[in-house]
């Protein structure tokens, strides 16, 4: 059975240039993803342009080639007129194109624009598709396209990929983990991966600034429904507080969810223009990415997120108390 789509693996073979992108603050799938693909797309010939609106957080400096994300909007646009039409863009792990940032429009303008994703809630967008809920990650896609393009992945592409498949199943904790996705890390492992190595950069890579955040956030945690729903919340007072930056709290989600009783946990996220941000875990009993559709988000069953630019938490957390409380049944 095919997994690539026809056109998209076509495509890819027909065309000479490429812009990837992915979503706003990235995490290891999206970034993972993205660098893989830019060395496999490199390795049969072709040139590559890897836009990031931002730089690469300092959570994954330790990603090979990250050095190559580019943020400069006039590069970019130089990139494209050089290409002269000989041009394709891909998204990679973006379920709704308003995630793309600020430069959607400019992103979007290029065609054909080719989308990767593996998100259940996709918002559809792009020329061309390739969407399957059921796989564990991006970067778990991005292995597939090799092999159907006939492109071993190099060692750099490989660590790439598994830290992107690593990071979206928890460490192979998560239900989204499948034999093919032990499969498929196995062979990144084979192609010199050291899967301790990998764990060491994502799980011990604290500064100081990120345990003192830790601290002040797991201080809010809030239980309810019996401690099923665990709330924690983080807000710009507390980052300035602790010299901490946003990103430093990536992963906090992870510590009410391991609670034993807990079934689902959210974490609050103000941020700087006075917006809420909700990430939502659970642990299968609960649809979380059908919660935040009620709020225009989307994800995973099992993780999902949704942002409120005119609210704040404390209305947001109660909306969603009630809203989960009836997921609960």
């Amino acid at each position: 059975m095919k997994v690539v789509p026809e056109e998209i693996s076509r495509i890819i073979r027909s065309v000479d240039n490429f812009v990837l992108m992915t979503h706003l603050h990235p995490d290891g799938d999206a970034l993972g993803s993205l660098f893989a693909l830019a060395d496999i797309l490199e390795c049969m010939g072709k040139k590559v342009f890897r836009y990031l609106e931002e730089p690469v957080s300092h959570l994954f400096e330790f990603l090979p080639s990250c050095h190559l994300g580019q943020t400069d909007l006039v590069a970019l646009q130089a990139f494209v007129t050089e290409a002269n039409g000989n041009i394709a863009a891909i998204s990679m792990d973006c379920g709704d194109c308003d995630r793309l940032g600020r430069e959607k429009r400019e992103l979007l303008s290029l065609h054909p624009f080719l989308v990767i994703d593996h998100h259940r809630g996709h918002r559809h967008f792009g020329d061309y598709r390739w969407l399957d809920s059921l796989r564990s990650s991006t970067g778990e896609m991005v292995y597939e396209l090799a092999m159907e393009l006939g492109v071993e992945p190099s060692y750099t592409a490989a660590y790439n990929l598994y830290v992107a498949i690593s990071t979206d199943t928890g460490s192979f904790r998560y239900e989204n983990t499948t034999p093919r996705t032990l499969q498929i890390a196995a062979e990144l492992v084979r192609s010199g991966v050291r899967p301790e190595e990998v764990a060491g950069y994502v799980y011990d890579n604290f500064t100081l600034q990120r345990l003192r955040l830790m601290e002040q956030v797991l201080a809010t945690l809030q239980l309810f429904e019996g401690d099923q729903l665990a709330f924690i919340t983080v807000t710009n007072q507390m980052l300035a507080d602790c010299g901490a930056i946003r990103e430093d709290a990536e992963g906090f989600i992870n510590y009410p969810r391991a609670l034993r009783a807990v079934k689902v946990a959210v974490f609050l996220k103000e941020t700087p223009d006075g917006g809420v941000t909700v990430s939502l875990r659970a642990k299968g009993e609960c649809d979380v990415a059908e919660v935040a559709a009620e709020f225009g988000g989307g994800g995973h069953r099992n993780a999902a997120g949704f942002r409120l630019s005119d609210k704040k938490v404390p209305e947001v957390q109660e909306e969603l108390l009630q809203a989960l409380k009836k997921a609960l049944g």
